[in-house]
C-alpha cells in the first residue's frame, strides 16, 4: 500500500521535529494528529518514498551537512529558483552587512557576487575571479598568515572580516591591480592547459602590500610554491597543515565596502604559539584565513566517500511528554462515526442527544483549600457519580498505597500537587484496568481536530468527533498513557466525559449492555445524573444495575424468570446508600465491607465520599468501639474538613432518642453499615 500524501508529509514533519529536539512539539502533534499504522518511522523508507537519496548523499559530503530531510528538500528547491547560493545556518558578519550569502552549507566559504560592469570597475574584477574559479577548479584553500609588513600605524586594532575590504580611497590602487590581473589572465589560461588530466589546479597566491595586489607568485618560490595533488573530496589534516604555510599579506584597514563586492573570510578557531609570540612583541599577525570553493558535481567520486553520519536504518526516536515518563509510543485510533453513535446511544439514549453543559465543563480539578487539598471540586450537579467514584479510588491510593512510609497518614491528607497528580493517574488507571477485565484498557483523549464529518442520524457537537483512543494491554503502559495526557483529565474541561468514554470502551459497548438488567438502560439518566450502572462500572468494572451480592433470579409467576445482576466479587472501595435505609434496595457485603475504608455515599440523588484512616474499621468491632470518619462533598463548596466521630455498641443504646426527621441523611447511611451508631459532628454544622 502506497502511503498517502498526508502520512508522508506528517512523517517528514515529525522527522524534522525529532532532529531539532522539539520534544513537546512532537507530543502535541501526536495528540492533535495521532500516528496511524501507515505512519513512517524509518528515515531510509522516508527517503525512498520522497526519492531524495541523491540529495541526501550530496548533503552528507558537505562540511556542515543539514540535519533534516525537510531542510535538504527546501534547500534544493530554493537553489533551483535562485542562482545565488543559499546559506544554511551560521551567517557571517560580512554577509549580514552587505547582503551576500555563502554557497557552502556551513556558511564558511568565501563568496564573490557576479555582476556586470565595465572592465575598469571592481565588479568586473570580481566577476573574472568567480568565472576563473569555476572554470579552472582552483584548489579549495587560499590562506593568509602574515601581516608583519603592515605598518603599526596603519594596522587595525583588531583583525576581523570587515577589516579586509578595500576602500574607495584606494580605488586607484585597485584599478592598477585590475589592469595587472587582466594582463595575466591569458597567462593563467595557458598554465591551466599545461596541467595534466586528473590533477587538481595549482594554488595561486598573490601579495597585497598596503592596498596593492600583485600578480601570481613565481613558481620558483619555495615558500609559496604551487602544489599538484590528486583529486579528493576533502583535504586531509596533513594537507591543511601544509596549506597554512602559504599566505598573503593583508591590505590596510578599510572603513567602507568595496561597491557591492566583497570577500568573506573565515578564521581558524585557535591561535598558534607563533602568533602569541608576535603579539607579545607588539607585532600583530592575522589568524589563518581559508577561502574555499565548492566542488563541482563531476569531481565528487561517490565510490570513495566515507560517511560517518548516523545510521539511517534506525527508527525515529519517540519523545516523552511529561517528566520523561516513557520511551514508548502508542498508536492512537481516531474516533469514527459508528463508534461515536454507539457511545451516545449507550450513554444518552440516542445518537441525536447531546451532553449537557455540566458534563462538558467538568474535569478532575482539586481544591485549593489547604485542609481539603485531596478533594476534587464539582462545579455543578450531574456528573457527581463519576467524580465521587474517582475521588474514592484517589483516596485509596493517597492514604494506603502511594506512600514511602515517611509521612503520617494525617500528613497524607495535605498532598503536594505532584502527589495529587500521581495518585489521580493511578486511580484512573485502576478504574479503567478493572473495566477492561484486567486484560486491556482504552484511554480517550481530545486530539483537537475532527476525525470524521457527521452524516445521517447523528447530532454533531464537535466532541466525540475529536476523540482519539489509545489501547494498551498492560497496566504499566496504561499509567504511562494517562501520565502523558493527564492535563486533559485534571485541568481540562472534558475530564469526566473522557473518563466515561474510556471506561465504556475498555469494557466495550456490547458488554456494557450485557451487564444491565435491561439493555436499553442508559449510563446518564434524566437531568444529566449518573445511573447506578455507571457508578458500578467505575467501582466494580461491570455496569450491573444492582448493588446486592451476586445475581438473583426472580420468578415471574408464569414459569419465566427474570435475572437481576449484582456485584460478584469483593470491591476495593465500597458504597453506602440511603435507599437501603428506606428498604428500597439492599447493599451487599461486597460493597458495604470493601478492602479499604472508603465509601461512595448515595444520598438524595447525589454521590459524595466517606472515608476512614485505619483499615481496622473493616474488622468486627470490639465492645464500645469509637473511630473517626471523614466526609467530603465536592459540590457543597466545602471550606473546612468534616470529621465525624462514630460510636458503635452498648454506649449508643443509652443515648437519648432523637426525632428521625432531624437525623442527617449521612448518619442514616452510616447506620446501614454500623447499626445504631451514634455520630458526633465535632462542632461542625450537620448536613441536613
Amino acid at each position: 500500500m502506497v502511503p498517502s500524501v498526508e502520512e508522508v508529509s506528517s512523517s517528514l514533519v515529525r522527522e524534522y521535529l525529532s532532529r531539532k529536539g522539539l520534544k513537546r512539539t512532537i507530543a502535541c502533534m501526536d495528540e492533535e494528529h495521532p500516528r496511524t499504522q501507515a505512519s513512517i518511522n524509518n528515515r531510509s523508507l522516508l527517503k525512498q518514498l520522497l526519492n531524495i537519496e541523491d540529495l541526501y548523499r550530496k548533503n552528507k559530503v558537505q562540511k556542515s551537512p543539514l540535519k533534516t530531510l525537510l531542510e535538504i528538500i527546501v534547500k534544493h528547491h530554493i537553489e533551483r529558483l535562485r542562482p545565488e547560493k543559499i546559506p544554511t545556518g551560521e551567517a557571517t558578519e560580512i554577509a549580514e552587512s552587505t547582503g551576500t550569502t555563502s554557497d557552502y552549507p556551513g556558511g564558511t566559504p568565501s563568496v564573490i557576487n557576479e555582476t556586470k560592469g565595465d572592465e575598469n570597475t571592481p565588479g568586473f574584477c570580481a566577476s573574472k575571479h568567480t568565472e576563473r574559479r569555476s572554470e579552472l577548479k582552483e584548489t579549495r584553500s587560499v590562506q593568509v598568515t602574515d601581516v608583519s609588513l603592515i605598518s603599526r600605524k596603519d594596522r587595525p586594532a583588531s583583525l576581523n572580516p570587515t577589516d579586509f575590504i578595500i576602500t574607495d580611497a584606494d580605488d586607484q590602487k585597485v584599478q592598477s591591480w585590475i589592469s595587472s590581473e587582466h594582463e595575466n589572465f591569458a597567462q593563467r589560461e595557458a598554465e591551466r592547459n599545461s596541467l595534466t588530466t586528473g590533477a587538481t589546479q595549482r594554488s595561486k597566491t598573490s601579495r597585497i602590500r598596503r592596498g596593492m595586489m600583485a600578480g601570481p607568485v613565481p613558481q620558483e618560490s619555495n615558500r609559496k610554491g604551487q602544489r599538484v595533488k590528486a583529486p579528493q573530496l576533502m583535504p586531509s589534516r596533513e594537507e591543511e597543515s601544509r596549506d597554512s604555510q602559504d599566505g598573503l599579506e593583508l591590505p590596510v584597514k578599510s572603513t567602507s565596502s568595496w561597491g557591492e563586492e566583497n570577500l568573506e573570510f573565515v578564521y581558524s578557531t585557535e591561535e598558534t604559539p607563533e602568533e602569541k609570540s608576535f603579539r607579545r612583541k607588539g607585532r600583530r599577525t592575522a589568524k589563518t584565513i581559508k577561502v574555499k570553493t565548492r566542488p563541482s558535481a563531476h569531481e565528487l567520486n561517490m565510490s570513495t566517500m566515507v560517511l560517518d553520519d548516523i545510521d539511517d536504518s534506525e527508527d525515529l526516536p519517540e519523545v516523552p511528554f511529561q517528566r520523561a515518563v516513557s520511551n514508548f509510543n502508542f498508536a492512537g485510533c481516531p474516533m469514527d462515526q459508528h463508534t461515536a453513535a454507539e457511545l451516545k446511544t449507550v450513554l444518552l439514549g440516542s445518537s441525536l442527544s447531546s451532553f449537557s453543559a455540566e458534563w462538558k465543563n467538568q474535569g478532575f480539578t482539586f481544591s485549593d483549600t489547604h485542609d481539603l487539598r485531596y478533594g476534587i471540586v464539582q462545579k455543578k450537579g450531574g456528573p457527581c457519580g463519576v467524580l465521587a467514584s474517582i475521588q474514592a479510588f484517589f483516596l485509596k491510593k493517597l492514604l494506603f498505597e502511594y506512600t514511602d512510609g515517611s509521612d503520617s497518614i494525617l500528613q497524607r491528607l495535605r498532598p503536594s500537587s505532584g502527589d495529587r497528580r500521581r495518585c489521580l493517574v493511578l486511580a484512573l488507571a485502576e478504574v479503567l484496568w478493572r473495566a477492561g477485565e484486567e486484560k486491556q484498557a482504552v484511554v480517550a483523549i481530545n486530539s483537537g481536530r475532527s476525525h470524521f464529518t457527521p452524516v445521517g442520524h447523528y447530532r454533531s457537537e464537535r466532541l466525540l468527533e475529536m476523540v482519539t483512543c489509545f489501547s494498551v494491554d498492560n497496566i504499566k503502559d496504561l499509567q504511562v498513557v494517562l501520565e502523558q495526557h493527564i492535563d486533559q483529565y485534571e485541568t481540562g474541561t472534558l475530564g469526566c466525559i473522557l473518563l466515561t468514554i474510556s471506561a465504556v470502551l475498555s469494557r466495550s459497548v456490547k458488554k456494557v449492555r450485557e451487564d444491565m438488567d435491561l439493555n436499553t438502560t442508559t449510563l446518564i439518566g434524566a437531568h444529566g445524573y449518573c445511573t447506578q450502572e455507571l457508578v458500578n462500572l467505575l467501582l466494580c468494572g461491570r455496569a450491573v444495575s444492582n448493588v446486592f451480592d451476586n445475581d438473583v433470579e426472580l420468578d415471574s409467576g408464569n414459569g419465566n424468570t427474570t435475572l437481576l445482576k449484582g456485584i460478584k466479587e469483593p470491591c476495593q472501595v465500597g458504597l453506602l446508600s440511603l435507599f437501603e435505609h428506606y428498604n428500597i434496595c439492599q447493599v451487599g457485603d461486597y460493597l458495604k465491607s470493601p478492602s479499604y475504608p472508603v465509601w461512595v455515599v448515595c444520598s438524595e440523588s447525589h454521590f459524595s465520599v466517606l472515608f476512614g484512616l485505619e483499615r481496622e474499621l473493616l474488622v468486627s468491632p470490639d465492645q464500645d468501639p469509637q473511630f473517626d470518619l471523614y466526609y467530603y462533598d465536592g459540590l457543597a463548596n466545602q471550606q473546612e474538613e468534616i470529621r465525624l466521630t462514630v460510636s458503635v455498641g452498648k454506649s449508643t443504646q443509652t443515648c437519648e432518642e432523637v426525632d428521625a426527621d432531624l437525623i442527617p441523611p449521612l448518619e442514616l447511611c452510616i447506620r446501614t453499615r454500623w447499626k445504631d451508631a451514634l455520630v458526633d459532628w465535632n462542632e461542625t454544622e450537620p448536613i441536613l
